[in-house]
């Protein structure tokens, strides 16, 4: 599943402000910072939100890992473009 910091770190690499993630997914900038809030992260978002921030993410050229595909088995992310 995505998580929060995955979000954060996909946007560094492509050097995104959270606006334009906002503007790119067509979703609330509150929806955005919740889905980026640990306490909070994209679990609690709905299943077409979370979706729909992968597919941006992924067409933009992020490439999600899940844990036990990190270098410290953890999630993460990675450039492929």
């Amino acid at each position: 599943m995505l998580q929060a910091n995955q979000i954060r770190a996909a946007r560094a690499l492509l050097n995104w402000s959270q606006s334009e993630l906002v503007e790119k997914t067509g979703l609330s900038l509150t929806t955005v910072r919740r889905m980026e809030d640990e306490k909070i992260g994209p679990e609690r978002s709905s299943a077409g939100n979370v979706a729909t921030v992968t597919k941006v993410l992924e067409e933009a050229g992020i490439l999600f890992l899940e844990a036990g595909h990190a270098i410290e088995g953890g999630p993460g992310v990675r450039m492929v473009k």
